[in-house]
């Protein structure tokens, strides 16, 4: 009981962070990447790849010691491979997959990063650790794994096959993204420049022909693909479900808030509530930045859309 009071009340105040941090980051810009100060001299702002992989590794570790302690045998003996269906299995190595790219493939592979406010890491870890023990407990769970043991084989490949299309788009646009910061680098070499300040020229190809950030798209797209192949579609919640009172008042465990709404689903929800004010704040920053440079066409995220 405790545990189903723990899992309610993590996945309520998960919502209700989100749907804050999406009002307040169109109005304050969150100190990192292109609106970090160009060469900060507070002790407050950090090295941008070293805080990046420490803030990233929190989800993986969070994932992996809840799987590992919601599915011990009563003798306490870890017993993961024998209690997880093929399809949970197969979940876990998707959601550690990503992490290894995310907290250190990428990171490690990027020639440089600007320095981040302190502020960031502490807000991207508390976010990685919530989600990280709402996913493992979600796919570790009897519902779960015969949920997704039940789930057609075209529907179930399907949401995989949009997980790795999404994915290999992540990767991809990212790998745009850090060439420039090669080139640039490299040039900066050559001219033995002094300037410590992180390069930013117009991305192009593939879909950064149509959108500014293709790469949170493909995110997006690739969660969904996860949240598919993994959860059932939650059902719309009744307004007095959603209202103030309910947002912030625990109900019993009996009338768990938005009992559908999965961390599966819920982790789109909230790349969307957490994401899309950056990319709409780094859109006009690119606007600015390059003035009539920049292409006229292209969308914040979602081509010839928005």
């Amino acid at each position: 009981m405790q545990e189903l009071i723990l899992y309610d009340a993590a996945r309520k105040y998960f919502l209700l962070l989100g749907t804050v941090a999406f009002f307040l980051l169109y109005f304050i810009n969150a100190w990192f990447g292109r609106f970090a100060p160009e060469n900060p001299s507070s002790i407050l702002y950090v090295n941008g790849i070293r805080s990046w992989i420490l803030m990233e590794l929190v989800s993986p570790t969070s994932f992996i010691t809840t799987i590992l302690r919601t599915t011990k045998t009563p003798t306490k003996n870890p017993a993961v491979a024998d209690t997880l269906s093929p399809r949970a299995k197969l979940m876990i190595a998707l959601f550690l997959t990503h992490y290894l790219n995310r907290a250190l493939i990428s990171p490690l592979r990027s020639p440089s990063r600007s320095k981040a406010h302190i502020s960031v890491p502490i807000c991207g870890m508390l976010f990685n650790i919530i989600n990280g023990y709402l996913m493992a407990t979600y796919l570790a769970s009897a519902d779960a794994q015969l949920y997704m043991d039940r789930l057609p084989a075209s529907i179930w490949y399907g949401g995989v096959a949009t997980w790795a299309v999404g994915f290999a788009g992540n990767v991809i646009h990212d790998e745009i993204l850090m060439n420039i910061r090669r080139k640039a680098k490299s040039r900066s070499k050559e001219t033995a420049s002094a300037s410590k300040g992180e390069h930013y020229a117009i991305p192009h190809g593939l879909l950064f022909d149509y959108v500014t950030f293709p790469n949170y798209l493909c995110e997006w797209i690739e969660w969904l693909g996860f949240a598919v192949a993994s959860a059932p579609l939650p059902a719309l919640p009744s307004v007095s479900r959603l209202s103030a009172s309910s947002l912030l008042v625990l109900p019993s465990p009996e009338h768990a808030f938005w009992p559908t709404l999965t961390p599966p689903y819920l982790f789109v929800v909230m790349e969307l509530l957490t994401m899309f004010p950056r990319a709409y704040k780094g859109h006009l920053w690119y606007h600015d930045k390059f003035g009539d440079s920049y292409p006229k066409q292209r969308k914040i995220v979602i081509p010839f859309l928005l």
